[in-house]
């Protein structure tokens, strides 16, 4: 069901572009232009190398960082690039990130070029885990990092299954066409993981073959939006009957309440 957006300023973002960086294994650097063609934002740079080929090769000033996170796939760059130009740098306050200028926490909002960006604190994947959402445009986007991905969630490497289904919650909440930018390129095997444990879903057998197309042609699969996440992700669809039937077939243990459910899912996936 749509959400009511009607007492809010829609306002068209102004973004000139959003495109992936592809880095390391398999990260995503999110690349972003001004409406004016000038300046360059990144998000999660754990690779300095492309982000800088990238500016100079379009001959774009790299003004702005957004951290999501303190891990080094998404980190690693921030030394280099810091030295290459200066940029802002935006992310949470944390002891194991060197080079934030700009530390922000829930609800805090600022502008990226002509966008104003709101901060949601995201914590599950790691406890300093934060996203970036553009909520009241026509196109609303959120860099999300590794809380959602395409068809998945992150691990839970520091928090715990009621911390990330909070979290996982307040991105499903936003708007359904939000656009989704995680920063991994999972979305194969994460889809392979949803079809064995929501294998009634006709959307989600429909959409893997139309990720699967995608990567065959070497096409990312990203950004998603959040109406198919709420469709096919089963890590936000805790309470749907088809899945709680699998898991309950494969522990042999009652599930009662969806944190339960998120649990066994996430458990199961770590070993999937």
């Amino acid at each position: 069901m749509a959400r009511d957006r009607s007492s809010k300023k829609i306002l068209p973002i102004m973004f000139n572009s959003i495109h992936p960086i592809p880095a390391l294994q398999d990260n995503y650097i999110w690349a972003i232009t001004s409406q004016a063609g000038t300046e360059l934002a990144v998000v999660d740079p754990g690779d300095p190398l492309p982000v800088i080929q990238l500016a100079e090769k379009l001959n774009l000033n790299l003004s702005h960082i957004l951290i999501t996170h303190h891990h080094k796939d998404h980190t690693g760059g921030l030394p280099a690039l810091g030295k290459y130009s200066r940029p802002k740098v935006i992310g949470p306050r944390s002891s194991q990130i060197q080079g934030i200028t700009e530390y922000v926490s829930d609800g805090d909002t600022f502008r990226l070029f002509d966008v104003e960006l709101t901060v949601i604190e995201v914590p599950g994947h790691t406890l300093d885990h934060i996203a970036f959402a553009a909520i009241d445009c026509i196109k609303p986007v959120v860099f999300c990092g590794d809380t959602l991905f395409a068809g998945g969630c992150g691990r839970l490497f520091e928090g715990h299954p009621q911390m990330m289904s909070e979290s996982l919650s307040k991105l499903s909440n936003l708007d359904e066409q939000t656009e989704v930018y995680c920063t991994h390129e999972y979305t194969l095997s994460n889809l392979a993981f949803a079809t064995a444990a929501n294998p009634n879903n006709e959307t989600l057998k429909a959409r893997l073959a139309v990720e699967q197309k995608k990567r065959d042609l070497g096409k990312p699969t990203l950004p998603s939006t959040i109406q198919l996440e709420l469709d096919t992700n089963p890590f936000l669809r805790c309470e749907d009957e088809d899945i709680i039937k699998v898991l309950q077939e494969r522990t042999k243990a009652p599930l009662e309440t969806p944190v339960q459910v998120f649990g066994a899912l996430r458990s199961w996936k770590d070993n999937f």
